[in-house]
């Protein structure tokens, strides 16, 4: 299946549904829970947070979070760094993840943007393959949470 995805803005018509995508709990350890990453948010006004619900069709199906150009300082990898990426429990495998990942990078892309940067917490069951599938590569830095850094040539995506 070829996941079909629209970002959109959380507005208060949509928090709740948004907040309610979760992903398996096995993967909680790996990524926080959308209402974490408002709050996340909210306490790194510097970060430059821009946050979208992904949709298919009318239904949220995942969350994205990034720092959008920000200034990079301890503490805030940039300009571009993708902070939080989830797709729902019951919508992982169908291809949401790469094609919210694409819907990223061409807006990256138009607003300029060469480099995206990640991150992830090593582990059993962390996203590194899924991100390496897509073309991230180590950076060799770990940031100071002991996340393994990533970035991504955003010239070589198509």
């Amino acid at each position: 299946m070829t996941a079909h995805i629209r970002l959109a803005e959380i507005t208060d018509a949509n928090r709740d549904a948004v907040i309610a995508v979760r992903v398996h709990p096995a993967q909680e350890r790996f990524v926080a829970s959308v209402e974490a990453s408002f709050r996340h948010a909210q306490a790194r006004p510097e970060a430059n947070p821009w946050l979208r619900a992904a949709y298919d069709g009318d239904e949220p199906v995942g969350f994205v979070m990034l720092s959008w150009n920000a200034t990079p300082r301890p503490g805030v990898l940039g300009p571009y760094f993708l902070w939080r990426l989830l797709v729902g429990a019951g919508r992982q495998g169908r291809g949401y993840g790469t094609a919210i990942l694409d819907e990223v990078v061409a807006l990256l892309c138009a607003d300029g943007a060469t480099t995206l940067l990640t991150s992830y917490v090593p582990g059993e069951g962390c996203p590194e393959p899924f991100y390496r599938r897509y073309g991230f590569v180590p950076t060799g830095e770990v940031d100071e949470d002991g996340e393994i850094v990533l970035s991504l040539d955003l010239g070589t995506r198509p």
